[in-house]
């Protein structure tokens, strides 16, 4: 559904959303060039289902919520799969005089469904079901990835003996493992996973989804095939085939349902056999804004402030697996303009922005951190992002670069934004450089956000909230009644795991005069997070508890991440 911006705005007037956050919602959509109604529903304004519901008003067709498990694949592949996914509709049920209900995205559609009513017949009973609720319709066209691979596998082939030479045929473009491969492939792509695990064990092979930064099982095959299925992709990936002893890294593109995806391959030898993991990157989607990241209130407002500078560092900091190179893509995205000249340092480039220059390193051209920054100064730079702060030289350059008047950013591991000015002493920083020349520090974890198709509310126990309102102190909001938490129940949306999409907690440390003294003075990181605290900083578990009372995440999750 692609509802315009003018018909959004009258939906969201007639919903009685304040003048105010509609305006810096245009602003926004003007600024990022994104459609108003997609940052509605990223803002929490209208979840999709409310948006849906106003437009079924507006045209006048009926809203239906579709339930995919009940939905018969007799019915559903009344429409063939490939038209089902063009036109964003499924068949839902024949009525008893042989009326076809049909849910669509756009009802609106003329073409769309002048068409269908072609290929179902006249007889046809038109509603409307939000986008996400159709995707996971038009998913049981395939059924579960289990029986999927059953098709393929034929249970009863002979047993591959260890180390017997794999042949041509058995990985051939149209081979079972072939079509094995790209089945895992295409439901980790639906499943939204970000890696792809295929674990040998002594007698079958595990594959393994991590979806929000959480490994999830998806299938066991016979262990027969473990070879053909590491050769097929090796083959995708240009490694040595043979060589099976030595670990191997390589990369391929791949299309599933028009997105196109970037794998990058990591093999492994263990005692079982080799060990795959594939990491998913995906070429389209966009970059997130810093609010839909997570940003939010004043650590929204320190950050902006201090990117909109003209010269300084501005450093990120996690365990691997935060978020720190999202985070920096948003900010270069944010100041991607024809007027300044952006280059980027990275081990590896995770993701093509257009419009900046990008570079990856290679150590054994001699092409690392420092001697590409090196390079980099007499390339008349405005803004430079350092992947990785490793070692004194690339600290001691990204210094000097931001020292002579350009905007520097980079990522080092820490676990708070307060211990990124001790680590960098560590590294051999000046700590009058430092002072002078450090904008901001950013700490982020990930937490998983509750499933907004079964979310449900719970009364939690007074200890907690007790607990909560001695850790965020004034920050805790005014609540009328009593204070509710939220929870994901389960359910097909979310793969009954109650969380579905991420999203950061943040503690954004602005270098105030105070800050800066006390780098010259005691730069420990406790002296350094208590001046910045009294100076109003919210920390990250501050910043988790917050969405945790705004319906957002879990406590759970909070807890998971951002522990002490």
């Amino acid at each position: 559904m692609r509802i315009s911006d003018a018909l959004v705005e009258k939906l969201l007037k007639g919903h009685k959303v304040a003048e105010e956050q509609l305006n810096e919602l245009k602003q926004q959509a003007k600024s990022e060039k994104k459609p108003l109604q997609d940052l509605v529903v990223k803002s929490n304004l209208l979840t999709e289902k409310d948006l849906t519901k106003l437009y079924a008003e507006e045209i006048d067709v009926s809203y239906v919520e579709l339930n995919a498990k009940e939905i018969k694949r007799e019915i559903l592949r009344l429409i063939p799969e490939r038209i089902a996914r063009q036109y964003n509709a499924v068949v839902l049920g024949v009525e008893d005089d042989g009326s076809k209900l049909l849910a669509m995205e756009d009802p609106d559609d003329v073409q769309a469904t002048n068409f269908l009513q072609k290929q179902l017949g006249t007889s046809l009973k038109v509603h409307i079901a939000t986008s996400s609720n159709i995707q996971t319709a038009l998913d049981q066209y395939r059924g579960n990835i289990s029986s999927e691979l059953t098709k393929v596998i034929s249970p009863d082939e002979e047993e591959e003996e260890e180390g017997e030479e794999v042949s041509e045929e058995d990985v051939a473009e149209d081979s079972p493992i072939a079509q094995t491969v790209n089945l895992i492939i295409d439901y980790a792509v639906r499943a939204s996973a970000s890696d792809i695990h295929i674990e040998p064990r002594e007698e079958y092979v595990l594959v393994r989804y991590r979806v929000d930064g959480i490994l999830r099982e998806a299938n066991k095959l016979p262990k027969k095939v473990l070879n053909a299925l590491v050769s097929r992709i090796k083959i995708l990936s240009n490694l040595k085939i043979d060589e099976r002893r030595a670990p191997q890294d390589g990369r391929f593109n791949f299309k599933v349902s028009g997105q196109e995806v970037d794998l990058r391959i990591s093999v492994l030898p263990t005692s079982h056999g080799e060990k795959i993991v594939m990491r998913l990157l995906r070429k389209t989607g966009g970059i997130p804004s810093l609010a839909e990241l997570g940003l939010a209130g004043s650590a929204l407002k320190v950050l902006e402030t201090n990117i909109l500078r003209p010269h300084g560092i501005i450093i990120v900091c996690g365990p691997t697996g935060s978020g720190k190179t999202t985070t920096l893509y948003s900010v270069l995205n944010r100041l991607n303009t024809p007027k300044v000249n952006i280059m980027s340092l990275e081990d590896p480039v995770e993701y093509e922005l257009a419009g900046i220059n990008q570079v990856q390193i290679n150590p054994a051209v001699g092409l690392t951190f420092a001697s590409g920054l090196r390079s980099f100064l007499r390339q008349d730079p405005n803004i430079i992002l350092v992947g990785e702060i490793r070692d004194e030289e690339t600290g001691d350059l990204a210094l000097q670069a931001a020292l002579t008047g350009h905007l520097v950013f980079s990522t080092l591991h820490t676990s708070n934004a307060a211990g990124v000015l001790p680590r960098l002493i560590d590294l051999g920083a000046e700590k009058f450089l430092l002072a002078s020349t450090m904008n901001a520090m950013v700490g982020q974890r990930i937490v998983r956000k509750i499933c907004q198709y079964c979310k449900q509310s719970y009364p939690p126990p007074p200890q907690l909230i007790e607990e909560m309102k001695v850790i965020l102190g004034n920050f805790f909001p005014q609540i009328q009644g009593e204070a509710k938490l939220y929870k994901g129940k389960g359910c097909e949306h979310c793969g009954d795991s109650g969380y579905s999409g991420r999203v950061g907690i943040f503690e954004v440390m602005g270098v105030s005069e105070k800050v800066g003294q006390l780098i010259l003075e005691h730069p420990d990181s406790a002296s350094i997070e208590k001046q910045a605290i009294a100076e109003g900083m919210i920390t990250m578990r501050q910043d988790g508890y917050l969405k945790v009372l705004s319906g957002t995440t879990t406590i759970e999750e909070v807890l998971r991440v951002a522990q002490e």
